[in-house]
This record gives C-alpha cells, sequence and structure tokens, in this order.
C-alpha cells in the first residue's frame, strides 16, 4: 500500500479560513434569519477596473482567432507584463530589476510555498508569531520540523513573537537562521515596518548569509511616503532578499489568480561542497519543470493594471478599502477597543475586551452581532488575545456591522 506523507499528521488543527467557514455555516444553518456580515477573510468585494474587465475580454478574443491565439507560453510569464511592472511599480521606488530576475505565477499563497522547493531542509527558518499560516504549515507539511508543543510552536521552527511591547515587529533572532520570512504592511497585524527597521534585517542576513522572504503583498495600500513598499528600497537587499507580490488585494484577484516573485540574480546559497549558487538559476528550473505559466488572459488583465487608466481605477478601489478600514478602526477606538493597523494596511487588529480567548470573541461577534472576523490565536500562540478583521467589505456592510458591535460592547 502507498504510504502516506506523514508531516501533514503534524498539523495541529484544519487551516484557520476552513474552520471559520465550518463555524458560520452551522451559525447560518440554525439561524437562517439571522444576516451575517463577513470581515474575516480578506477576499475583496469590488468588481474589477473597467480598464482590467477591456483587457481580460480582448485576450478572451485572441483565443478566438488564428491570427492572435496563444497556447503555451514562456512558463515566467510574458516579458511584456514583466516589463510593465518593473517599469511602473519598481523603478519609481528607485528600483532596477532584471526581466529574468521576474517572475508571474498563480498567486504569491502558492510562491511562498512553493519557493521552498529549492531549498534543502536543514535550512533554520524563523517567522513571526502572528503569522501568515501558510508560512508556518508548508514548512510543517515538507518535513522540516518535529511535533509541535503544547502552545502550538513546532521544534526545528524558530518563532520572533510579535507583540504589544514590540510594537508587532519582531526581534532580529539570537540564533543563527538561515531563512526569515517577513511580511510588510503585515498579514495579520497591520504592521508597517519603516526603511530604518527594515535595514537592520537586511543587515543580519548578509553577516548570516540568510536569505529573507519578504511578503510585500499589500504594498499598495501603503500610503505613507516614508514607509518602502519593497525590500528592494534597502541598500543590500537584492544580496539576501526574494519578494512575493500579489495581484488579489492590488487588483482584486482573488478569484482571477495571479502574483509574482522577485528572485535577484545575486541571491546565493551553497552546494553540499560549499560552492555558491544562484538561486535564481534554481527557481527558474523548479518554474519551468513544475509550472506552465498564468493564463494568456489572465497575464493580459494584469498588464492592463499597470496602464495609466488601469493604474487610477485600482487606486479607487484601494482607497474605498482604506475608507472601510477608518471606519472600522475609528469606530471600535470610540467604542472602547484597543485598536492597530488599519493605516497603511486593510486589516485591522484588535485587543479583545476583558481578556476574552480570541475563539471565545470569534463566537461572541457571530452570535450577537452577527459579524464573522478572524481568531488572532489562528496565527499563532502570540495572536491569543487578538482578532482580525478585514476592509475588504461593502461599505453598508462595514458600516452596519461597527455599529452592530459599538451596541453590543456598552
Amino acid at each position: 500500500m502507498a504510504k502516506i506523507n506523514d508531516n501533514y499528521l503534524k498539523l495541529k488543527a484544519g487551516y484557520l479560513f476552513p474552520e471559520i467557514g465550518r463555524r458560520v455555516r452551522e451559525f447560518a444553518a440554525a439561524n437562517p434569519d439571522a444576516k451575517v456580515i463577513r470581515l474575516g477573510i480578506g477576499d475583496v468585494t469590488r468588481p474589477l477596473a473597467p480598464a482590467v474587465i477591456k483587457a481580460f475580454h480582448e485576450a478572451v478574443d485572441d483565443l478566438a482567432t488564428t491570427e492572435h491565439f496563444a497556447g503555451y507560453g514562456p512558463e515566467q510569464g510574458y516579458d511584456w507584463l514583466i516589463n510593465a511592472i518593473i517599469e511602473k511599480s519598481y523603478k519609481p521606488l528607485g528600483v532596477d530589476l532584471k526581466t529574468e530576475e521576474m517572475f508571474i505565477s498563480d498567486g504569491s499563497k502558492c510562491d511562498c510555498a512553493n519557493i521552498l522547493d529549492i531549498f534543502a531542509l536543514d535550512n533554520v527558518v524563523a517567522i513571526g508569531d502572528p503569522v501568515y499560516p501558510v508560512y508556518n504549515d508548508t514548512n510543517v507539511m515538507i518535513g522540516r520540523t518535529g511535533e509541535a508543543d503544547d502552545k502550538g510552536y513546532y521544534k526545528g521552527i524558530v518563532y520572533m513573537p510579535c507583540t504589544e511591547e514590540n510594537g508587532f515587529i519582531p526581534s532580529l533572532p539570537t540564533e543563527k537562521v538561515d531563512i526569515i520570512y517577513l511580511c510588510f504592511p503585515n498579514n495579520p497585524t497591520g504592521t508597517v515596518a519603516t526603511k530604518a527597521e527594515l535595514k537592520k534585517w537586511v543587515d543580519y542576513a548578509i553577516a548570516s548569509d540568510a536569505v529573507i522572504f519578504f511578503d510585500a503583498a499589500y504594498e499598495a495600500f501603503i500610503t505613507d511616503p516614508a514607509i518602502p513598499h519593497s525590500i528592494y528600497e534597502i541598500e543590500g537587499a537584492k544580496k539576501c532578499a526574494i519578494e512575493f507580490r500579489s495581484f488579489s488585494k492590488t487588483a482584486g484577484f482573488t478569484g482571477v489568480r495571479c502574483g509574482l516573485v522577485v528572485v535577484p540574480e545575486e541571491v546565493m546559497g551553497t552546494t553540499p561542497t560549499g560552492e555558491r549558487y544562484s538561486f535564481n538559476k534554481l527557481w527558474l528550473r523548479r518554474t519551468t519543470t513544475k509550472f506552465n505559466g498564468a493564463s494568456y488572459p489572465v497575464q493580459k488583465a494584469a498588464a492592463a493594471v499597470y496602464s495609466d487608466e488601469g493604474w487610477q481605477q485600482n487606486k479607487e478601489i484601494i482607497d474605498y478599502y482604506m475608507e472601510n478600514a477608518r471606519i472600522i478602526r475609528e469606530g471600535l477606538a470610540a467604542a472602547g477597543l484597543t485598536v492597530y493597523g488599519g493605516v497603511n494596511a486593510p486589516y485591522i487588529w484588535l485587543k479583545t475586551p476583558g481578556g476574552m480567548s480570541s475563539w471565545d470573541f470569534f463566537d461572541k461577534l457571530l452570535k450577537e452581532c452577527n459579524v464573522v472576523g478572524t481568531p488572532g490565536s489562528g496565527f499563532g500562540p502570540s495572536g491569543e488575545g487578538f482578532f482580525r478583521l478585514s476592509a475588504f467589505g461593502h461599505r453598508e456592510n462595514v458600516i452596519e456591522a461597527v455599529e452592530r458591535i459599538k451596541k453590543n460592547l456598552k
């Protein structure tokens, strides 16, 4: 009989969001008249920008003609999309990238998991706590860890607590690590990092021959000009950092699926014999072997995001979500809750009242306010006592949800 990958059995529970879905379905079935407002999972609600839809339609029409038909494309993405991203999104930051250093994918969630293919299992990994669950769980799945302890920490991973005391920005590891996950603007806490703070991480990585996995999925939501959008704005980062970006929240592609990963040619690892080797070459080999590329219509739609018209339209959509964030942040603060995030990020991170556990607060909001959020403990032990709300909702629902919560907390 075929044997299973028993690393999956180490996972302590089901993935966070399916568990939320299960509880909501049970509540809805028992309370069919309840109007449930979902501010939990970070799914978008606004339609795709008109320029993006136009490009999508035109690309589909191309597939109906002999002269414009597109079959297999380059596995790493079309140059016309990659170069548009470099010109519109990176060069204004003072960042120069080669076409060969960017890879188009079907989403950054996949990239954050798949990147582990090109790193040896005996690398020591450091992740924040709380953290986007994919970072932790994929390292468990590939066999990098031992079993979890009573707190939920897995042997073999270095956890970096992100707490109120340190402003939800982790301290540098005290032990030697080889891979460091950083996410700014942060999911789930909504925290951002200054250039000075990121410079500490880049200097640490260079000094210790470590590689930073920098998840910049929410960079488009940054409004403060002093906050960096890319790790490559930091001197030396192209020697030590791999960056992930997503169209999911930037352009509403959660159901369309498109992302990108930047692997600079300068980022090096070592072979078993101690020779230095470029991770860019390994990622190219992995991509061309295991992936056939994002679809032609999707890449055409993604390119339209970087047109002058598409850029402005998407900015208006992001502004809509950030106004939602302001309404949630200010409304909950007025209700007496301690609130973080929601300024340069679409997530609001609040402290549960009265020392209530994260899941108890989830149940309270669901049953008493008919509002769905995300328990902080689902992102790691240091998330206990906190709760995440998403700004990706319809305006009228956001306003109503805030009013329900304020009324319930009086």
